[in-house]
């Protein structure tokens, strides 16, 4: 997989963050954005993707079954969802030069299972490898906004909850601080957003880097107000 990556000619880029950050309405507005421009688009999710990685995202998100499960066996889930989603969708759109936009990858794994579930990182990121074949991210656009904040959206937008809605607010302050550990690690791939601000000035900033890493781009202004 690492060989196959290396030959690849397209471009993978990942939206992250917290639960109410917004990066899924984002995730749409970009694909939609870069199709408009003129690019070969891939929209795609993790986990989930393929139909068998999306069996598994319904079995990890269910909030109906009261068999618990362990830390363990979710981040084994997920990381098996990850090898299809790769080795059947993401792999070959990036060989064919596409562009890849993904709503959530391995550092929502590192975020929510290393730093929120605390499963040892150093298998985590191992094993992650093995999943992934090696594969990172181009740019990683990392959707930042308090746990408190993040959560009140998800109610006020009734949404319905799954399990991790269910989980306490510390748990998602431990998530949120994993994410801002990861983007001080790899400031280079991963660019933090102040995800508080309206829809409408978040696509304006999401579109600004993405075009900007990408050939034929033109920044798009905020209109005066």
């Amino acid at each position: 997989m690492k060989s196959g990556r290396s030959r690849a000619k397209g471009f993978f880029i990942t939206l992250e963050g917290p639960e109410g950050s917004g990066k899924s309405t984002q995730t749409v507005r970009l694909a939609a954005a870069l199709r408009q421009a003129g690019y070969s688009v891939v929209h795609t999710r993790e986990p989930g993707g393929t139909p068998r990685a999306e069996q598994i995202r319904r079995a990890l998100l269910s909030s109906s079954s009261r068999e618990s499960v362990t830390v363990e066996a979710e981040a084994l889930l997920i990381l098996a969802a990850r090898s299809q989603h790769v080795a059947h969708i993401i792999m070959p759109a990036l060989r064919r030069g596409e562009i890849v936009v993904c709503d959530r990858f391995f550092d929502s794994t590192f975020a929510y299972q290393g730093y929120g579930r605390d499963v040892n990182m150093q298998w985590l990121r191992k094993a992650n490898e093995v999943a992934s074949g090696g594969l990172s991210p181009d740019l990683t656009l990392l959707f930042d906004l308090p746990a408190s904040v993040g959560l009140a959206r998800r109610r006020n937008a009734r949404a319905k909850a799954n399990r991790l809605d269910r989980e306490s607010e510390q748990f998602h302050r431990k998530v949120r601080r994993g994410f801002l550990a990861l983007a001080r690690r790899t400031p280079g791939r991963i660019r933090v957003i102040d995800a508080t601000q309206g829809p409408d000035d978040i696509a304006i900033v999401v579109r600004n880097l993405v075009f900007k890493r990408l050939p034929r781009y033109r920044l798009i202004r905020k209109p005066k107000s």
